[in-house]
């Protein structure tokens, strides 16, 4: 077996939501460990600053935009990667939005729009680019969870409800794929300083409080999820599927921290 394993040479990834934060981190950081890859999301100034970024470090990349909600999209997503690359190896679904309000009077709208996002989308994502990884037997498919797959966060019951359906999913997944060669697992990380939390936290009580149920006592920095996303993408991993793998600074294990 050896480290070898976790090279990704003559592999190709697609990262949707792979343009900012969590997403772009592991978009390089498969690239650095050898694979060619997508970065796609919806804003087209992202994704050609991504690209560029994977092609400076002499990987091959593309330029196509996407959105989670937009089956079709997607689709033409999938196409374009097959036309330049011939097959697509990996991948990771990265795409979320958040917000934070009281659930009481939560609107419905805005309660469809993320699991819409969240969940429906990490369902499209699949079922579009698993269809071509289960014809060829091969895959490795990582969502992104969070620490609200596990406990409750408060007043973001639309997130915590998205976030936990997502390992579900993973878990149904995992089982029905198996025997196929694709591997669907999640990651789970804690508390990260990104552009979809970063005024909810920096420099509030409710970062003070997750700092504090934090044992390490600081947030994490997006590149602490990359070796996870290389071991889950790379053949080590080839009989790993349906788990969630937490990257939290020992938040989950936590009890009393003083």
């Amino acid at each position: 077996m050896g480290y070898k394993n976790l090279e990704l040479n003559g592999k190709t990834a697609v990262v949707i939501g792979g343009t900012s934060g969590i997403g772009l981190a592991i978009a390089r950081g498969l690239a650095e460990a050898g694979a060619d890859v997508v970065p796609t999301s919806r804003r087209t100034d992202q994704v050609d600053q991504a690209a560029s970024g994977i092609e400076a470090l002499g990987r091959k990349s593309m330029r196509v935009t996407s959105d989670v909600t937009d089956r079709d999209s997607l689709q033409r997503l999938l196409d374009a990667a097959l036309e330049a690359f011939g097959k697509v190896d990996i991948l990771i679904n990265s795409a979320g939005t958040l917000k934070r309000a009281p659930t009481l009077d939560f609107p419905e709208t805005e309660w469809a729009k993320i699991l819409d996002t969240n969940l429906t989308g990490v369902l499209r994502a699949c079922q579009i680019f698993g269809r071509h990884m289960l014809e060829r037997k091969y895959g490795r498919i990582i969502s992104l969870a969070s620490l609200s797959s596990f406990l409750a966060l408060y007043e973001t019951a639309a997130y915590g409800a998205s976030k936990a359906a997502v390992q579900q999913l993973t878990k149904s997944l995992a089982v029905e794929w198996a025997a196929s060669g694709v591997c669907v697992n999640a990651i789970a990380p804690g508390v990260f300083l990104t552009p979809i939390n970063q005024r909810m936290l920096e420099g509030t009580p409710r970062g003070q409080e997750l700092l504090l149920r934090t044992p390490m006592r600081r947030f994490g920095e997006v590149e602490e999820v990359v070796g996870a996303a290389i071991f889950l993408a790379s053949d080590a991993a080839g009989f790993v599927t349906g788990t969630t793998l937490p990257i939290d600074g020992g938040f989950l294990a936590s009890g009393v921290n003083q």
